[in-house]
């Protein structure tokens, strides 16, 4: 397995091993493990989703980013205090500067929860969609796509919780329920329509998992110990990465990677489908007791003064919310923000 230091290309992996023969299962975990913790992205082939699906969701997101603004800005992110809805060039922030792109943010259906001066405030993310109504055929097929990549995701956490010597249930009572997962139709604008290269700054995910597929365009890369690498569109496939949440129930043994994306070229843009595999907000994440093969080589999670890390889900997901769209904390988060929250 080639280490992050001479990485030029990511890896591909097949899922369909993971429901093959014994001994192919057996080596599926094995190269899953090893490709996580030495390079942290892969490609993923043999998922089951179809190109036909992926290609309707890229199409009627199209369809959305064509809209008039108006209709666009009618479900501004701004008006949910859910943070569900859409967001403007400019207006979602990473590490402090403003991202390029404009996107689309759909979570798992859920009414609101009732909120009392005690309510613990994460619980204040749990809430409905907003969808446009120029555009009604949006809505149930994004909520297909979404439920389609939770299949994959979750199968997936299940090979990886195989792969650190737990049970494949090990995460279940955590994911399900009702759990922050976050699904993303972004499209990225050209070059000659913004005012730098920032799509999305470097950064890593908080989540157990993202998938994410490309269309045409690429411009996502990651970074390794000399320098960055570009992961382009490969056709009927997903990149896959760990998130924070992984990296702290393997003490760090697993280390969410840092990635970004570059603005495409004047006179292109970008499309992309994010999905983020998270955890219940109620819960909180275990620690788990690797194999003693594996505890010398965990290196406990990243300390990062910048981004502190969080065992309790619903501290860790309201604290990035919070920091990548400022208006939408300023307008329904404003004691929080006073309390020093963020």
């Amino acid at each position: 397995m080639s280490s992050s230091s001479s990485l030029r290309h990511l890896p591909i992996l097949d899922l369909a091993r993971f429901t093959t023969s014994p001994r192919e299962r057996g080596a599926f975990l094995t190269e899953l493990r090893d490709t996580a913790r030495n390079v942290g992205f892969f490609y993923l082939a043999g998922h089951g989703i179809s190109d036909a699906l992926a290609e309707e969701a890229f199409s009627l997101s199209r369809r959305f980013f064509d809209l008039p603004s108006s209709e666009k800005l009618a479900i501004e992110m701004v008006y949910s205090p859910h943070f569900r809805g859409y967001t403007p060039p400019g207006r979602e922030y990473t590490r402090g500067s403003p991202d390029w792109r404009e996107e689309l943010d759909v979570g798992l259906e859920a009414p609101a929860l009732q909120i009392g001066p005690e309510t613990p405030a994460w619980k204040r993310l749990q809430g409905p969609n907003q969808w446009p109504a120029a555009l009604p055929e949006l809505r149930p097929v994004l909520l297909h796509w979404q439920s389609e990549v939770i299949g994959v995701a979750t199968t997936l956490l299940k090979a990886f919780a195989l792969a650190l010597g737990q049970p494949e249930d090990t995460f279940q009572s955590i994911y399900s329920g009702t759990p922050n997962q976050l699904l993303k139709t972004i499209l990225y604008p050209a070059r000659d329509k913004t005012t730098g290269d920032q799509g999305c700054g470097p950064h890593k995910d908080g989540g157990f998992l993202t998938l994410l597929r490309q269309h045409q365009i690429g411009g996502l890369q990651v970074e390794t110990e000399h320098g960055w690498i570009d992961a382009p569109p490969i056709p009927g496939t997903f990149v896959v990465n760990i998130g924070e949440l992984l990296e702290l129930a393997s003490d760090g043994y697993l280390r969410a990677n840092v990635h970004r994306v570059i603005t495409p070229p004047a006179g292109v843009d970008r499309q992309s489908l994010a999905f983020f595999l998270g955890a219940r907000p109620d819960s909180t994440i275990p620690r788990l007791s690797l194999p003693a093969e594996l505890v010398p080589l965990a290196r406990g999670p990243e300390d990062d003064p910048d981004n502190p890390l969080f065992y309790d889900v619903g501290h860790n997901i309201l604290k990035s919310r919070l920091r990548s769209h400022p208006d939408v904390a300023r307008r329904h988060y404003a004691d929080l923000l006073d309390a020093g929250f963020v």
